[in-house]
């Protein structure tokens, strides 16, 4: 029966992260292939997800406090108005938001940038939705993205460009000239942009993080994703969401249904304390994340 596969699938290769991962756990080798934090979850975090299971948080569960305290630090970082009643998505991590927001916005034909080295989910999804991936190479040893290479690639094809920075797996985190090149893209060529935002408390010596929605002409364009995973250390939770204008986000929200229905409850609920965590927690977390690298 495997002629009767999808052609999907038999695009869809194993993933190497995976695979490399899966073989490093079984032989109790160093794993540099998957990104992962390697050192425990903050205690009030993990007492959280405890007290939750005792508490039979077990059944299909959306936690509105998540989506309320994502839009005051939204606010707070970065001066965006969302509404958080309708401008968010919880989903079963960054992956399956990023997941939904293609399937989204990309009909067959359509063209997505994605910078390049890229995130290896990126393109299996987009090729999922029948679009196609188009890549823009960054330039090594800073990975600095060129204007005139970013600008050709465009065509009238083009429906998104997928933004992830502070990036997997360079770490670079973009300026704000070059996001201002990308944000001047997007409205000429009127087309999306896809942002992954997971290592965004995460920058070192003088890089900040700034959101692509916060700049002038794109909250309307830009879809956010992010989760508790690298923040929180916690990877297996599959804690995430998407943030986008309404209608966008109603969008991904059907498609988030039709897939999973909900994220896990227990780690809903952990969210609301790891969200609410004291500035020192992110200050800490630089330090503890720049001696594991070390």
């Amino acid at each position: 029966m495997e002629r009767r596969l999808s052609a999907a699938s038999r695009r869809s290769a194993p993933s190497p992260i995976q695979q490399l991962s899966h073989l490093a756990q079984r032989v109790g080798a160093v794993n540099l292939a998957e990104g992962f934090p390697d050192f425990a979850a903050p205690p009030h975090v993990k007492a959280a997800a405890a007290a939750a299971i005792a508490a039979d948080h077990n059944q299909y569960r959306h936690v509105q406090g998540i989506c309320d305290i994502l839009a005051e630090t939204a606010k707070r970082d970065h001066g965006l108005d969302v509404d958080p009643l309708t401008d968010f998505v919880i989903c079963c991590g960054q992956s399956e938001a990023f997941a939904a927001a293609i399937f989204a916005i990309i009909d067959p034909g359509d063209e997505v940038l994605l910078f390049d080295p890229a995130y290896e989910t990126y393109e299996t999804c987009i090729e999922l939705a029948r679009g196609v991936p188009v890549y823009v190479p960054l330039d090594p040893p800073s990975w600095t993205l060129k204007e005139d290479e970013f600008l050709k690639s465009f065509t009238s094809r083009t429906k998104a460009v997928v933004l992830n920075s502070p990036h997997n797996s360079t770490g670079k985190v973009f300026s704000k000239e070059k996001l201002l090149i990308i944000a001047q893209a997007c409205q000429k060529m009127d087309c999306f942009a896809i942002t992954d935002e997971v290592y965004e408390y995460i920058t070192y010596d003088e890089n900040k993080h700034i959101s692509l929605a916060s700049l002038p002409g794109m909250q309307e364009r830009t879809i956010i994703t992010s989760s508790l995973s690298k923040t929180y250390s916690v990877t297996g939770w599959r804690i995430g969401w998407a943030c986008a204008p309404a209608s966008i986000a109603s969008a991904i929200r059907n498609i988030h249904v039709k897939l999973t229905d909900s994220a896990p409850a227990p780690f809903q609920e952990a969210a609301l304390i790891a969200l609410t965590s004291k500035p020192d927690f992110y200050s800490s977390l630089k330090k503890v994340s720049l001696h594991a690298n070390l």
